[in-house]
């Protein structure tokens, strides 16, 4: 079992991508374009989704919205 890695920066961008960066160094991209028609990300549609920061090792939206750090790492691509 791998080890839990906390995001340390976040950057969204508006076709519902994430470029984050964890704790070891790595920087990831997490593709939520097939969630985000689904609850409660919905709600981040449009605008709202650019408000991505991290607080607590993940990544919040306001409206307390969040993804668990391990699902960010495991459904993402390493990126340089």
């Amino acid at each position: 079992m791998q080890e839990l890695l906390d995001v340390i920066k976040v950057k969204p961008y508006s076709n519902y991508q994430l470029l984050l960066e964890f704790e070891n160094g790595e920087k990831r991209q997490f593709d939520m374009s097939s969630i985000i028609n689904k609850p409660p990300f919905n709600r981040l549609k449009g605008s709202a989704f650019m408000s991505a920061h991290v607080e607590y090792g993940t990544v919040v939206w306001s409206g307390n919205i969040d993804i668990a750090p391990d699902t960010l790492y495991d459904l993402s691509i390493q990126v340089n």
